[in-house]
């Protein structure tokens, strides 16, 4: 866990800072600038999109009596994407982004139900304290 933490916290940024230096050598400093506040606005104004479609989903689901787990999952993933989106980077934007298109939040979404199934099978979340 503190190898994948240690990755994330200094391969990331230093990835991130090299593509922004050829990036900007090849557009220029300043349309590298603009390119990650787009993105940024871009992944700010999708995230609110989907945020309010997740929420209209959650309260239809909530008034004809049925538990939203699946907009909850959205709405956590979504959450999660704004988040990444607050990094400034265009390796983060675009990782932000497809959490926040719908085709690929639903494939990650199955990875995560794969992940937590075998994580119960393993014994490491017993569901059943949840009740």
């Amino acid at each position: 866990m503190l190898l994948k933490l240690f990755l994330c916290f200094t391969l990331i940024p230093v990835l991130e800072l090299y593509l922004l230096i050829k990036i900007g050598t090849v557009i220029g400093g300043f349309n590298t600038i603009l390119l990650v506040i787009l993105t940024g606005f871009l992944g700010a104004w999708l995230a609110r999109m989907e945020g309010m479609n997740t929420m209209m989903k959650m309260r239809m689901n909530l008034q004809q009596g049925l538990m939203p787990a699946e907009e909850l999952i959205d709405a956590v993933i979504i959450f999660a994407a704004g988040v990444v989106l607050l990094t400034p980077g265009l390796i983060t934007d675009v990782f932000g982004l497809a959490l926040l298109w719908p085709v690929t939040r639903n494939k990650f979404k199955q990875v995560l139900r794969k992940k937590f199934d075998e994580m119960q099978l393993q014994g490491a979340i017993d569901i059943n304290r949840f009740h």
